[in-house]
């Protein structure tokens, strides 16, 4: 039996088993800074840096690190938007041998807390701005931390924007304490760059601490060496074969403390020497201004972003068509919107798939290739199986449906100080994703749904990917999501919440339901669709179904009470 049939369908100038060797994180700048100084590397509304002054901010910040004692295990948090700093601050941490953790700005005080005493984050590195400082201070003096580091967002800017920040902005800049917790980070930047080199291991140092609920549970920290960055970066660039060195222009929409932009934007972006646009927050108007403007040619984005540039009303004359490559990943793209880029701009969407604990890409589609519904083939030097989801360890024939199973360089150390946990999703060299999905016999592989996700009807299994593909073969619909809620007879049912396109002709439930009908079984149909304006997005864009669950769940639990 040939257990690794996308061997005999791989792209031409790929090779699936080519060994790769891992870096220190650090190096992907100075490879490129040590080509193209002169090139720009970061665009900031405007303000711009070459990659030979990004080089000097890292190793003068890398300096001062080690001055506060930054080196091997030591967690230095990063609580950021996407910014210039972010840039600085992560291949200094890198650099000087310690451990960034990355926050989002989206978390509450209590998830921060939770997060900085996990991880064990001394350092803190962020902006001056209210909606982050005023959190991330509370959190420092509440915790372990020892150094809260400041930087103020204003020398970011442009001039006269710098200015005209300070003047008409000046509600949204934060009272800053400057006590013996604080650090200013322009002050780290300000020295000659001296630092140590630190002797790392890039298979066995961790440089990234990155959280994730995983498929369960309580958020934990997958240990990302520098090593499963590093390569990664290099198995998601080699896919692509038309990126020219020190060409591309990239804009980084998708936010830097996810994973999937980290590696797919930043270290991709910084590898080829593109210049990268910085962009704090996808804003549909914004973003569609910056693409008519800038020749961005590497676009990566969630399918929601490809979504609302399509159905803008001047999405032909946006640029869409100057993308050499479009990356998709964080969630399924919906086929009738791979084949809408086709048709209306010529390009295809390249479809990747990932988690975070594998750094995070592990599958990709050919560039050109037009499976439907598939996330493509495993990047080289990643093995994939499928595992039977009743007997742990057995792996199935292709063909049979199952819990897809990953291995290669990429996948994580373990999760931090959770050995029970990397217990229960390692099964030896593999990964076990927690998404149920099936390899056809050419080696695509195709993901039914996420196994937390799946809803049992009366003893049925129903993936909601497969109602929700039926509802986004509507024309009048923008987005969908399903989940399951409680049914006293059957257990659970299908729900749909759909958003429909600002153009679109009026559309009831009724009218929906005797569209999708034909397209999927009877056990499948929704018991109810629900319109509304907007449906709930996580941090990344991404269409988020828990606040929905815990809608339904409070809605049921009321109404039994009211009986």
């Amino acid at each position: 039996m040939n257990d690794r049939p996308w061997l005999d369908h791989y792209p031409q100038h790929v090779k699936w088993d080519m060994e790769f060797e891992g870096r220190p994180l650090g190096s992907i700048v100075d490879d490129t800074a040590n080509k193209i100084p002169s090139n720009i590397a970061m665009d900031f509304m405007g303000k711009t840096w070459t990659y030979g002054e990004l080089q000097n901010l890292i190793n003068s910040t890398c300096k001062s690190f080690q001055n506060m004692g930054v080196k091997k295990g030591v967690k230095v948090g990063l609580f950021f938007p996407n910014c210039p700093q972010f840039i600085i601050a992560f291949f200094a941490v890198s650099k000087a041998g310690g451990t960034v953790v990355n926050y989002s700005p989206l978390y509450s005080e209590s998830e921060l807390l939770f997060q900085v005493e996990n991880s064990e984050t001394d350092i803190m590195v962020t902006l001056d701005l209210d909606a982050l400082y005023s959190r991330i201070r509370s959190v420092s003096e509440k915790s372990r931390i020892k150094k809260l580091i400041v930087s103020s967002f204003s020398t970011i800017l442009p001039f006269p924007k710098n200015i005209l920040f300070k003047l008409f902005k000046s509600s949204a800049i934060a009272k800053v304490v400057k006590d013996d917790l604080h650090v200013d980070f322009e002050e780290l930047c300000d020295n000659d760059g001296d630092f140590k080199p630190v002797d790392i291991n890039p298979e066995e140092d961790i440089a990234v601490l990155q959280y994730t609920g995983g498929t369960t549970g309580v958020p934990k920290g997958a240990m990302l060496s520098h090593s499963n960055l590093y390569i990664n970066m290099l198995q998601t660039k080699i896919w692509s074969s038309d990126l020219e060195f020190g060409k591309e222009n990239t804009v980084a929409f998708l936010p830097f403390f996810h994973i999937f932009a980290l590696t797919v934007v930043l270290n991709v972006g910084l590898n080829i020497g593109a210049r990268i646009v910085i962009v704090p927050k996808f804003e549909l108007e914004d973003a569609v201004k910056l693409l008519t403007k800038e020749n961005i040619t590497l676009f990566s984005g969630v399918p929601t972003m490809y979504t609302a540039l399509a159905n803008h009303k001047d999405a032909t004359k946006i640029g869409i068509h100057k993308f050499k490559t479009a990356m998709s990943g964080g969630a399924p793209l919906p086929a009738d919107l791979r084949q809408q880029y086709i048709d209306r701009f010529d390009i295809v969407i390249t479809e990747g798939y990932g988690l975070t604990e594998a750094s995070p890409v592990t599958h990709s589609s050919p560039t050109g290739d037009s499976t439907a519904g598939s996330v493509g083939l495993p990047l080289p030097g990643t093995d994939v199986r499928i595992m039977d989801r009743d007997t742990v360890g057995h792996f199935l024939p292709i063909g049979e449906v199952g819990e897809i199973c990953v291995s290669g360089p990429q996948i994580m150390k373990g999760y931090w100080k959770r050995a029970d946990a990397t217990d229960k999703v390692m099964i030896g060299d593999f990964l076990r994703t927690g998404d149920v999905g099936k390899i056809d016999e050419n080696g695509f592989t195709f993901i039914l749904d996420r196994d937390k996700d799946l809803i049992l009807v009366g003893g049925f299994n129903v993936f909601p990917r497969t109602i929700e593909e039926a509802i986004n073969d509507h024309p009048s619909v923008e987005e969908v999501t399903v989940i399951g809620i409680p049914d006293d007879y059957l257990g659970e049912t299908p729900k749909a919440f759909v958003k429909l396109k600002d153009s679109a002709q009026p559309l009831n439930e009724e009218e929906l339901l005797a569209f999708i009908k034909p397209k999927i079984g009877k056990h499948e149909r929704p018991s109810q669709i629900e319109f509304r304006p907007e449906l709930p997005k996580t941090m990344v864009g991404k269409l988020s179904k828990k606040e929905l669950v815990a809608e339904e769940k409070a809605k049921y639990e009321a109404a039994k009470e009211a009986k």
